[in-house]
């Protein structure tokens, strides 16, 4: 694995350094608790949706197939209501590992949802972000600049989640639907703003605090620790011992009897709603 570029390192520094204001920030709020996120878990979307289904049945009295076929077409056959589903995702890149992650991805047969940066990332990989969307993979948005949107005005948020979107269905040909805040760190004002542009929030169950290791054999660790069914995995392939980590993850957690799924697949027959958090 080569190093990262100068670049790449000013970045991972970058946001290594927010993270970590993010977990006191986090820990804050938790205290204090002057605040309160309502988020949704994928077995409520997808239970919401079979009730609905089950609702809609057709005049003969036999139960619509739309659930069925919501889960099969485009999402592929894993039924996550039966099948012990997690996600993998990963933030911040695209980078100059994220080639060397896509082929493990494509040797693992995993599909993964990939939370991409705007400038230094989507603007200097755009090659990458064809691949992921090629490959299967959903492509999401991590904002432009990894501005903390809390301490935004509106019209810097929605500049930040704009503008990848624009420039992802650019390349691509389709419009992100998931976004990722900075850090986790969104409210009310975010949460309206990307219900405007038509994006639900995707946050995570479980972190392997890469941005503070290049430990592979502790990300590892950290991932196979906290994994559970229909979990999100929030991963980094910015940083220098995540990519090294994942087929290791990966088969141990396929030995565990997970199938790895998109975002979107761990959802289906539902669908996340634009303003609504998720994880």
């Amino acid at each position: 694995m080569p190093s990262l570029t100068r670049k790449m390192t000013k970045t991972g520094t970058r946001l290594r350094v927010l993270a970590t204001f993010a977990a006191a920030a986090s820990l804050t709020l938790a205290l204090s608790g002057c605040t309160k996120l309502e988020t949704h878990s994928p077995s409520s979307v997808r239970n919401a949706a079979d009730a609905q289904a089950a609702d809609d049945r057709t005049a003969d009295g036999k139960a619509d197939a739309s659930g069925a076929q919501a889960r099969a077409g485009g999402l592929g056959t894993v039924d996550c209501a039966h099948a012990k589903c997690i996600a993998l995702t990963f933030d911040a890149g695209p980078s100059e590992n994220s080639a060397r992650l896509l082929d493990i991805l494509k040797e693992k047969q995993v599909p993964a949802t990939f939370f991409l940066l705007g400038k230094r990332h989507i603007d200097t990989y755009p090659e990458l972000v064809r691949r992921m969307a090629a490959e299967g993979h959903e492509v999401a948005s991590h904002t432009w600049t990894h501005k903390i949107l809390t301490d935004a005005e509106p019209d810097e948020i929605r500049d930040e989640l704009e503008r990848p979107n624009k420039e992802i269905e650019r390349l691509i040909g389709k419009r992100p639907t998931l976004m990722r805040p900075p850090q986790g760190r969104t409210d009310d004002t975010v949460h309206d703003i990307s219900r405007e542009l038509g994006l639900a929030e995707v946050l995570w169950t479980v972190t392997a605090k890469d941005y503070k290791t290049n430990d592979s054999d502790l990300i590892t660790e950290r991932v196979l620790d906290q994994s559970s069914r229909d979990g999100i995995i929030l991963l980094h392939d910015i940083y220098d011992g995540t990519v090294p980590a994942v087929p290791g993850i990966i088969d141990a957690l396929k030995k565990r009897g997970y199938v790895f799924v998109t975002v979107p697949q761990l959802m289906a027959p539902g669908k996340a709603e634009p303003g609504k958090v998720y994880r």
